[in-house]
C-alpha cells in the first residue's frame, strides 16, 4: 500500500489552505482541485507555495515532508510570491475558488503566526532563519494582535514589521539581479561567447553516486544544489556548513562540475553563511542590550520602592 503523506494547497490567492491526505501527485491534483473549487476537466499545474517550483516528477513529490504547501494553478495563471499579490485582488484568481472552509483551515492560518510569534518571543535573532512565507505571515498579522503575543508596544511591533518587509524586499530585489545575470550569461552562451565547458567536467552517473553518498547529503539538498538557482538561500544553516567544510575537491566529484563552476558555489556557501552568522550575532547583542536595559529598569523601581517604604 502506497504511503499516506499529508500536505496543504491553496490557490493563487494564498486566502485559503486546505489540510489533505494524498498517496500521490495525481491524487493531489484531484483532491486539490476538488476542495479549490477547480472544474473536473481542468487543466492544472501544481508548485511549490513559497518559491513557485513546478512539480511534475512522482519521485520528487514522494521525497518532500509532509505538510508541504503546494499551490495549484489553472493553465493562464503564473505564480507569484506572496508579497507580490494583493489579498482578494490576484489578477489571476478566480472567484469560483473561494469556497468555505471548515474551522480546521482558519485554525492553521492562526496557530501558523501564533508560533512564529512564540519563537522571536523566545529568540528574535530566529528571525533570520525564517523563511519569506513565515516572515510575510507575520507581517499580514494586525499591529495590535502581533504587539499583544510578542508582549512588545505597538510602536516597536510596527517597527518590527517594517523590518521584515525591508528584508523580503531585499531579498526580491536580490533575487532579480541574480536572475537578470543569468539570462544575460544564457544569451552570451546562445550566441557562442561564453563557453561553461561543463559538459567535459561531469562524471560517471554511477561514480556520482557513491561520491554523493559519501559526502553524506541527502537527495533533495544534493538537486538543489545541482538545479535550483542561487542554492546557498534555500539551504540550512547545517547544509552550508557542510558545503564549506568538504570544500572544492570534494564537491568538485559530488556534483560533477569543473573547479570555477564549484569554487564559486563554495564561495558563495560560506558567504551565506557568514552572512547569517552575523545577523544572528547583531540580533542577540542587541536582545542582551535589551535585556540589560530592562533589568537595570527593574532594579531602579526596586529601589525606588525601598526607599520609600523606609520613608514611611
Amino acid at each position: 500500500m502506497a504511503e499516506v503523506k499529508a500536505c496543504k494547497v491553496c490557490n493563487i490567492s494564498r486566502h485559503k489552505y486546505y489540510g489533505l491526505a494524498v498517496t500521490s501527485l495525481d491524487q493531489l491534483k484531484i483532491k486539490g482541485g476538488e476542495a479549490l473549487g477547480f472544474s473536473p476537466s481542468a487543466s492544472v499545474t501544481v508548485v511549490l507555495e513559497d518559491d513557485g517550483t513546478i512539480v511534475e516528477d512522482e519521485a520528487y513529490f514522494l521525497c518532500l515532508p509532509a505538510n508541504t504547501k503546494f499551490m495549484l494553478l489553472h493553465a493562464d495563471e503564473t505564480w507569484m510570491h506572496s508579497h507580490q499579490v494583493d489579498a482578494g485582488t490576484a489578477q489571476s484568481c478566480r472567484k469560483s475558488t473561494d469556497v468555505e472552509v471548515d474551522g480546521k483551515d482558519n485554525v492553521d492560518g492562526f496557530e501558523s503566526w501564533h508560533s512564529l510569534a512564540e519563537q522571536l518571543r523566545q529568540d528574535l535573532a530566529s528571525i533570520i532563519l525564517m523563511s519569506e512565507a513565515d516572515l510575510q505571515s507575520l507581517i499580514d498579522v494586525p499591529c495590535s494582535d502581533l504587539a499583544a503575543a510578542l508582549d512588545f508596544s505597538q510602536q516597536k511591533t510596527q517597527v518590527l514589521q517594517d523590518t521584515l518587509q525591508r528584508m523580503l524586499d531585499r531579498r526580491e530585489e536580490e533575487r532579480q539581479s541574480k536572475e537578470l545575470l543569468r539570462l544575460y550569461l544564457k544569451a552570451m552562451e546562445q550566441e557562442g561567447t561564453w563557453d561553461p565547458q561543463e559538459q567535459s567536467a561531469r562524471l560517471d552517473e554511477t561514480d556520482g553516486v557513491q561520491v554523493e553518498a559519501a559526502a553524506g547529503f541527502s537527495s533533495i539538498t544534493l538537486m538543489v544544489l545541482k538545479e535550483k538557482k542561487y542554492p546557498e538561500t534555500r539551504l540550512s544553516n547545517e547544509e552550508l556548513q557542510m558545503v564549506a567544510g568538504h570544500g572544492v575537491a570534494v564537491m568538485m566529484e559530488v556534483l560533477g562540475w569543473d573547479s570555477e563552476r564549484t569554487s564559486a558555489l563554495v564561495q558563495a556557501c560560506e558567504s551565506e553563511l557568514s552572512k547569517r552568522l552575523q545577523r544572528v550575532q547583531a540580533l542577540q547583542s542587541l536582545s542582551a542590550q535589551n535585556q540589560s536595559t530592562s533589568q537595570q529598569h527593574t532594579e531602579r523601581e526596586t529601589r525606588a520602592k525601598r526607599r520609600k517604604t523606609h520613608t514611611h
